[in-house]
């Protein structure tokens, strides 16, 4: 996975984290749990807060 895949990151961190609240999250830590995932290969520095966003509300989609 990369960056861009958004929705495919956030069902994984969903998984990996069922008792987290995506709506309470730092970006730092989900910067930190992204690179985390098994199936993540992509370089750090390519994140941003716009991609963090993107990942963030598709994690909210996918719980609520």
């Amino acid at each position: 996975m990369k960056w861009t895949d958004s929705l495919d990151i956030a069902i994984e961190l969903a998984e990996a984290h069922p008792e987290i609240d995506p709506r309470t999250i730092r970006f730092t830590d989900l910067h930190n749990w992204v690179m985390e995932l098994p199936d993540f290969d992509d370089d750090p520095n390519h994140s941003g807060e716009k991609i963090l966003e993107a990942i963030q509300m598709a994690w909210i989609d996918e719980v609520s």
